[in-house]
């Protein structure tokens, strides 16, 4: 008979009832490293080109379809305190570098898994910490000696092509080229003389239809609607912004008019639209060509645009109307008045096109005077733009990341390979118990090539043993052949296979402090949850439904 023994009765008493307690090394820590191994596990089968895609379905039924592990644990609530703290230190590694979140993620669970082994043998956490930190600032201090290409010239589209083709490779195989010839010349365009890169200067607009490699590059803005007026294009266009509607002006406070005549009715009335014809004719004499407005044009109002032969287009987001300020640099104005020079925007075109069986305004500006891009994205279906999209972000993020720090590693697995080998024989010349600990952390980046021959469907071990052999012989690039037969091996540089220094550098830091913060857990305290009534489930016991 299995006897009931109380958990911390002492504890238990101070807290509300409900509220649950775990600790020690059985309760606390294994529990952890247990769900945050079993997360990484899910993220692990989406890594590399051969990467599997996950279907997620939000909280709200949308579906998305993607390997992008950002994404997954972005839409994913998950509810598990210590898989929490991996899921941040991924979201801080898309922040700071914008790819690698799903790196962060395996590494991270890599690290328990071997620190659960070192816990069974005996060792404490947080000896096994001290030796996590002690490795990774053997790692870090390795990482700079493996930089194989620095990127100087940002506007050299060669260049940047080569450093971020790896980073679209992972997302979409295949397509690596078309898109990384679409990133470059969008972002290589866009570079200011500062070379203070803006992400949200690359904008995505995503038209369904056709194939991905009907997508194209357009600077400026494009637009999915159609104008207001008649006018559908317009060359050397000015362009004046509104944030407000362009219509009759209410008034702020409300009067009562007493009319007694016909003619009073009639001149009151003419009044207003005499008005509205004043101030439309007197944005055209500005010198303005195009109306943009981000509240609904009034019949009365169209009339006279279309009568003093201006273009007229309505934006619905208020981010839109910034971008677009940004890009053709104009002036947003709050009331409508008659822009001045300094108001008016320019660019060299404004037309509407049809793209598929869909309306298009397209604001064109040429050569390298744009401040912002558009990548046009064809495709067939809208789960397939979405991710098609989220490849690009990272393209972008990458672009963004070399204007920071140009050097690049070689990639393909060779790095990890070369830190591991280095940080093993680091390890064995310690006297202590971290031996143990930073050997370990040599056998967790293994990880990486064990996961991308698994994903390709080949034996990895085979696999690491020909890396290691290789990188005995001094073959520092050498990395996984993906695209030979089975377990082959080649130059990572001569294939052109780079990843980024900086996203190898904050991946590695975020994943061992999040193991580390995760094994330094000896106790999960969880307050009674706030009250409140639940929610009825769908098809409730007042429903029909069986």
């Amino acid at each position: 008979m299995a006897l009931h023994v109380p958990k911390a009765p002492g504890f238990a008493q101070m807290l509300k009832e409900g509220a649950r307690h775990f600790s020690g090394l059985e309760e606390a820590v294994y529990r952890n490293i247990s769900a945050c191994r079993q997360f990484a596990e899910t993220v692990r089968t989406a890594y590399g080109p051969n990467g599997m895609n996950k279907i997620i379905i939000n909280h709200i039924e949308k579906l998305f379809v993607t390997n992008d592990a950002a994404t997954i644990i972005k839409e994913l609530e998950v509810e598990h305190p210590a898989a929490k703290l991996m899921i941040m230190a991924s979201e801080m590694q898309e922040q700071e570098v914008g790819d690698g979140t799903n790196s962060v993620i395996i590494f991270a669970g890599a690290l328990l898994e071997a620190a659960e082994e070192l816990l069974r043998m005996g060792l404490t956490p947080s000896e096994i910490v001290e030796g996590y930190e002690l490795a990774l600032d053997k790692a870090l201090e390795i990482l700079p000696t493996l930089t194989c290409n620095e990127i100087k010239d940002f506007r050299n589209t060669e260049e940047i092509e080569k450093a971020i083709r790896s980073s679209i490779m992972s997302k979409q195989y295949g397509n690596e080229d078309f898109l990384t010839n679409l990133i470059s010349k969008a972002c290589v365009s866009i570079l200011p003389e500062s070379n203070t890169f803006n992400v949200d200067n690359v904008r995505v607009c995503k038209i369904l239809g056709n194939g991905l490699y009907k997508s194209e590059v357009i600077h400026g803005m494009v637009f999915k609607r159609n104008v207001e007026g008649d006018i559908t294009k317009k060359t050397e266009a000015k362009i004046a912004v509104y944030t407000c509607a362009v219509d009759v002006m209410q008034t702020e406070t409300k009067g009562t008019v007493l009319i007694k005549t016909a003619d009073e009715l009639m001149n009151f009335s003419r009044g207003e639209e005499t008005l509205l014809e004043q101030q439309i004719k007197a944005i055209a004499d500005a010198g303005a060509d195009v109306i943009v407005a981000g509240a609904k044009f009034g019949d009365m109002a169209l009339h006279y645009v279309n009568k003093y032969g201006l273009m007229a287009v309505r934006l619905n987001s208020k981010f839109d109307i910034r971008r677009l300020c940004k890009a053709v640099n104009a002036t947003a104005l709050p009331r409508l008045i008659p822009p001045n020079r300094e108001e008016l925007g320019y660019a060299d075109s404004v037309f509407v096109d049809e793209v598929g069986d869909t309306s298009v305004v397209v604001f064109n500006i040429e050569g390298m005077d744009s401040r912002i891009s558009t990548v046009v994205i064809r495709g067939s279906t809208d789960n397939y733009m979405d991710d098609i999209e989220r490849a690009i972000d990272d393209g972008v993020n990458t672009f963004k990341g070399i204007t920071k720090d140009g050097r690049l590693v070689p990639g393909a697995g060779a790095t990890e390979i070369e830190l591991a080998r280095q940080v093993v024989s680091y390890g064995e010349t310690l006297p202590g118990l971290e031996q143990y600990t930073v050997k370990k952390f040599g056998t967790a980046l293994e990880t990486f090539v064990k996961i991308l021959a698994d994903n390709t469907g080949i034996k990895s071990n085979e696999l690491i043993s020909n890396l290691y052999a290789a990188h005995q012989e001094g073959k520092k690039n050498a990395g996984f052949d993906i695209e030979g037969d089975g377990a082959a091996v080649k130059d990572a540089v001569e294939a052109g296979v780079f990843d980024l220094y900086l996203t190898k550098y904050w991946a590695l830091k975020y994943a061992t402090n999040a193991a580390c913060t995760i094994l330094k857990v000896d106790q999960i305290i969880m307050a009674k949850r706030a009250g409140g009534p639940k929610g009825k489930p769908p098809g409730g016991a007042g429903s029909d439904e069986e």
